[in-house]
């Protein structure tokens, strides 16, 4: 029996597409888990019995603090936290700020005042805290690079970073994910459904250079670095090491669905702007987060998303099981398998 099945593990955003698969790969590797989700969660993913559930009370730092003292005085310590919790999109940028920054410094609070003896506290983070990539040599984002963000997201990722790293009472790791796919994910299958109809419009007229990372890829790496003792106080890019233009994503879509012919077409930049902005002010009347909005715009507009992922292969000897074609053939049969497509 594997000395984990002693460990405790915190996983937080459990219920999102991500953390699913972060409790899946813990659970396998014999963890005590511990899925952090909201009561309005849907838990479907989290139905094995071996999940304990845990509502944190994240926007009160005296109830949070409370919950995690009583919590390690019936439970004990968690010897592990992923803190994978985070807004993506919202009708109100400064609720970016609120959850991903502020509420990242509860959490930290809370276990520090709870006396919670961490042994590794890792940050899901993201690409975007660093910024615009360089557009002209399209050379990669390194760790070196300043971190200028251009979006509200991007910020309050920053802001979270920075907290961790200020810290000195537990070793930190922060994973910043490029693109992240798999089953179950529902930004890039918009892409995906648009193809399967026979239509497929990206966004500028120079191509975007993307990266991927299946999500199944992430959790391994997640895991790895948690049980990996000398790997501490590191941050790292996380991707397959493949780059992709945004055309030859869309035609391997296509390839995979088997859809013979599909219109295609370069969308101009000041049409998305305006379908961004306009989508955003429907989303305010409708009371309802849009996946189109201004600071998704930023995002569409960036042509360099290539991130040096050398670190991550030095520290971690990172060699993902899945390329992009492997992760859509298997995330493809998965839609068609719940009739997504």
């Amino acid at each position: 029996m594997s000395e984990n099945i002693r460990k405790k593990i915190l996983i937080t955003g459990a219920s999102g597409f991500i953390g699913g698969f972060l409790v899946q790969e813990a659970l396998s590797r014999g963890y005590e888990v511990w899925a952090g989700v909201r009561k309005s969660s849907k838990t479907d993913n989290l139905s094995d019995t071996h999940i304990h559930l845990i509502d944190l009370k994240y926007n009160s730092p005296e109830a949070l603090t409370k919950q995690i003292i009583e919590f390690t005085k019936e439970h004990g310590n968690w010897d592990y936290v992923i803190h994978n919790a985070g807004l993506t999109k919202t009708i109100n940028k400064k609720n970016f700020e609120i959850v991903n920054s502020l509420y990242t410094q509860h959490l930290i609070e809370a276990l520090k005042a709870a006396d919670c003896k961490l042994q590794k506290f890792i940050l899901m983070s993201s690409l975007s805290s660093f910024g615009k990539g360089d557009e002209s040599t399209f050379t990669p984002i390194r760790l070196t690079d300043p971190q200028i963000p251009d979006t509200a997201y991007g910020k309050s990722k920053l802001n979270a970073e920075n907290y961790v790293r200020s810290q000195n009472w537990f070793p930190y790791i922060i994973l910043r994910p490029t693109g992240v796919y798999g089953p179950g994910e529902k930004d890039y299958f918009m892409e995906i459904k648009s193809i399967n109809a026979g239509i497929d419009f990206v966004v500028g007229r120079t191509p975007q250079r993307i990266t991927f990372i299946y999500v199944k890829d992430l959790a391994y790496i997640a895991i790895n670095a948690l049980e990996k003792k000398e790997i501490k106080n590191k941050e790292y890019f996380v991707a397959d090491g493949d780059i992709y233009t945004d055309e030859e994503f869309a035609r391997l879509i296509q390839k995979i669905i088997g859809k013979k012919f599909v219109l295609r077409g370069r969308i101009p930049l000041w049409l998305v702007h305006i379908a961004c902005i306009c989508s955003e002010q429907i989303g305010k009347f409708l009371n309802k987060s849009m996946t189109l909005n201004s600071d998704k715009f930023i995002i569409l507009k960036q042509r360099n998303w290539i991130c040096d992922i050398s670190p991550l292969q030095d520290d971690l000897n990172f060699k993902p099981s899945y390329n992009l074609e492997k992760g859509l053939e298997e995330s493809i049969q998965w839609y068609r398998e719940k009739g997504w497509l």
